[in-house]
């Protein structure tokens, strides 16, 4: 029976990752072909969210080849549904699928800016940027009612602490207010990933993030609003979106973005076998030429995972994605730009839940 696409979501099965053990079941059976016709469609899929209480929300790393050292996911799992979400194996430590539970089964983190509040007015605190958005997306659908987001923010503002955000949402605009105010203080930039121009396409990789024309008009609002903003084309999936990447670099530059970026395919873990099944449905004339590419930046595997390698492939495929990029950037009179955020305006919070009127 050839599988059709499940409607509104990116993974297309919820299978439980081996490499843990746990115990797997596979449905089978020519019974199979007649479901629809004996028990009818089946049941939607719904998102289903779980408030949890951790007791720490700073997450510090020694990683060497990214930009920070502590980061906030103020949620597990994100309902955006992106096929490629380099965070999908994080479901596996929860005995959940990397695949249609990462997007449905949902964890939130509403005592999160408490958490915060008590971490940085610690009197061995020390300011650095922290980094929101880097595992799950801070402005997800569920950040509509839980504005946990929000609060961490807020959390900020009134420490004078710096903030990086990276989002595929139109959302992020809800908090302009802030994200103004923080700018001025030179304490906030944002970066939205724009991963390619096609709604339809949009729909298929990243079945309930914002389209491309929101993204785009939300990074006009930022820049106009006077916030530091990037434009990241990520990521770039060879023979499916690495079209795009010109076009978007120029509808970057006109809006008047500070920077752009490109960022390859990663397909960590569970990720390979699911993102291969997503091409066997939406591109199965197309799948093979996509991982042989694919293999080709990535020393023959589906991924690498060792540091500055991994987010630097090599090879002729890669050279020319590097080429092109390099020259689109010319070509829109976009240069390298560094966010220079400010840690020495950084005060304590008061602990307790009040915020400073001033």
């Amino acid at each position: 029976m050839s599988q059709s696409a499940i409607s509104g979501r990116g993974a297309q099965s919820a299978a439980v990752p081996t490499r843990f053990g746990l115990a797997t079941r596979e449905a089978d059976g020519d019974w199979r072909d007649h479901m629809v016709a004996l028990d009818g469609p089946p049941p939607k899929l719904r998102t289903h969210v779980t408030d949890e209480h951790p007791k720490t929300i700073l997450s510090f790393n020694q990683s060497h080849d990214i930009f920070f050292d502590r980061s906030i996911n103020a949620y597990r799992g994100c309902e955006h549904g992106c096929v490629y979400c380099f965070a999908r194996p994080t479901h596996a430590y929860h005995d959940l699928s990397p695949g249609l539970d990462f997007e449905t089964q949902l964890f939130a983190k509403p005592n999160a800016a408490e958490l915060l509040r008590a971490t940085l007015a610690k009197p061995k605190y020390r300011p650095k940027p922290i980094a929101m958005g880097t595992n799950t997306d801070p402005y997800q659908p569920i950040e509509r009612d839980y504005r946990i987001t929000r609060s961490i923010l807020e959390v900020c503002l009134d420490a004078r602490h710096p903030v990086t955000i990276t989002t595929k949402s139109d959302r992020v605009l809800d908090d302009l207010d802030l994200l103004a105010e923080m700018a001025e203080r030179r304490l906030v930039a944002v970066a939205i990933s724009v991963t390619s121009l096609d709604p339809k396409l949009s729909g298929k990789l990243e079945p309930r993030a914002a389209s491309p024309a929101k993204r785009l008009a939300a990074l006009q609002k930022l820049v106009e609003a006077g916030v530091p903003s990037h434009c990241s084309v990520a990521p770039v999936i060879p023979a499916i979106t690495d079209e795009f990447m010109e076009e978007i670099v120029q509808r970057a530059a006109a809006i008047g973005v500070d920077s752009v970026g490109w960022i390859p395919l990663r397909l960590p873990h569970e990720v390979a076998p699911l993102f291969r099944e997503w091409l066997s449905v939406h591109y199965p004339e197309r799948g093979d030429k996509v991982m042989s590419i694919v293999q080709s930046i990535r020393n023959g595997k589906d991924n690498d995972p060792n540091f500055f390698s991994r987010l630097k492939p090599t090879g002729v495929w890669a050279d020319l994605f590097r080429a092109r990029f390099r020259l689109a950037c010319k070509r829109a009179g976009l240069g390298k730009a560094k966010f220079e955020l400010d840690c020495t305006q950084f005060r304590p919070p008061a602990v307790g839940g009040q915020l400073r009127l001033l």
